[in-house]
């Protein structure tokens, strides 16, 4: 399935202004979730874009955000702390409630992963949590800078490189993770968790995947990511990530559980809530998108109404073709039908009953292959007149409108 992604932005816990992304399936959205990214990362890094991309495919739409003062986010990263991510999380999960749907799944990538632990007893609507590589204290970063902790300790801050870049670290950031418990958190957590973690980690040890697993209470479910790095940094493994993530939440997020209404004998069309027209399209098992282009002020996420129209003409008209060709035993080997719709002036239309205003005019292109002399050609254009959609197109129809409950 096709996704979009939205730019967005909203207000954190110290009102920094923080950048994010909202994936969403181009169809409609069966659940939406929240993901945090691990130490000095972004949004952007690919576990957390893959993995976005990898649920929005598979309909869970999924808010990232830069926490304040990296990526694109406001703000001073100096002056945040662990405790300030959680804060940025509880002010995401407020603005996705307002402004979308409520974020039941709760992702979370290294550190990431423990400041949901932290905040999902903040976020009331989370049904889920999903741990990737996650620290089983937030205290683990630590280790990224070790032998700068004395002079931060002693100073007050201090200039660290993490990951090639630098950062400033001071002692209200240490402070603040050394008393920072992540067991109380997953002890309490009273929701469904899954733990992700690969066991040749090296920069969050399997060990901590293993202290959070015995703490939680079930349900909890552990899936080993095998020969992934920390970061996800190969496609196939965020994939993974993202296949197991959708399939596990189904069990516990609404919506995401329920089948198709198979019994359904109409078409039911109902809006998405993405952009301004997209439609929701169900007839029988099957679903379809419709939409507007982005001309028109849709997301071109699908068909227009028309192009759906014109799709009618051009199917009947080809498996009208296949069924005579078959019955008469014509060597007709493969047929196709170009559809083009116009709105035009009725004066324009000689042989149109119609002479003012303006009208639908379908203009049908048949290409035939095959052994076919030029009576069973002539024969075959004539049947496709007799096509069910093109003779609804060309009489009058009824339409019948009532309130439904």
């Amino acid at each position: 399935m096709a996704t979009i992604t939205r730019k967005l932005e909203f207000a954190g816990g110290d009102g920094a202004k923080l950048a994010a992304r909202l994936d969403l399936p181009a169809g409609p959205v069966q659940a939406y979730a929240l993901f945090a990214h691990c130490f000095t990362c972004s949004k952007d890094i690919f576990a957390a874009s893959r993995i976005a991309a990898g649920l929005a495919g598979q309909g869970i739409a999924v808010l990232r955000f830069d926490f304040t003062g990296l990526g694109s986010s406001e703000g001073e990263f100096a002056s945040t702390n662990f405790s300030s991510n959680v804060d940025d999380l509880v002010h995401a999960a407020n603005y996705l409630r307002d402004n979308f749907g409520a974020p039941e799944l709760l992702i979370g990538h290294s550190l990431g992963g423990a400041a949901v632990l932290a905040a999902a007893a903040r976020i009331p609507d989370a049904r889920a949590v999903v741990t990737i590589g996650a620290p089983a204290e937030a205290d683990h970063v630590i280790k990224n800078f070790t032998a700068d902790i004395n002079r931060i300790d002693q100073d007050g801050e201090a200039t660290v490189s993490l990951a090639g870049r630098e950062f400033t670290i001071r002692k209200q950031f240490l402070d603040d993770v050394r008393g920072a418990s992540i067991d109380d958190a997953v002890a309490n957590l009273k929701r469904p968790l899954l733990v992700m973690h690969a066991p040749a980690d090296q920069t969050v040890g399997i060990e901590n995947a293993v202290h959070i697993f015995t703490k939680a209470k079930h349900p909890k479910s552990y899936v080993s990511l095998d020969t992934a790095d920390h970061l996800l940094t190969k496609r196939a493994d965020a994939k993974y990530a993202a296949d197991i993530i959708a399939a596990w939440a189904s069990r516990f997020v609404s919506r995401l559980d329920q089948k198709l209404d198979q019994a359904i004998n109409v078409v039911r069309v109902s809006e998405t809530g993405n952009g301004r027209f997209q439609q929701a399209i169900q007839t029988g098992t099957h679903q379809l998108i419709a939409d507007e282009p982005e001309s028109f002020g849709g997301l071109d996420s699908g068909p227009s109404p028309y192009d759906f129209l014109a799709m009618a003409l051009g199917t009947c008209t080809a498996m009208t073709l296949r069924m005579y060709a078959d019955r008469k035993g014509l060597p007709l080997e493969h047929v196709s039908v170009d559809v083009d719709h116009k709105k035009i002036h009725a004066e324009d239309c000689r042989d149109c009953e119609q002479k003012t205003g303006r009208l639908d005019r379908f203009e049908r292109t048949i290409r035939l292959k095959g052994d076919l002399d030029e009576t069973a050609t002539q024969r075959l254009l004539e049947i496709a007149d007799r096509c069910p959609v093109h003779q609804t197109l060309e009489r009058k129809s009824k339409i019948e409108t009532r309130l439904g409950a």
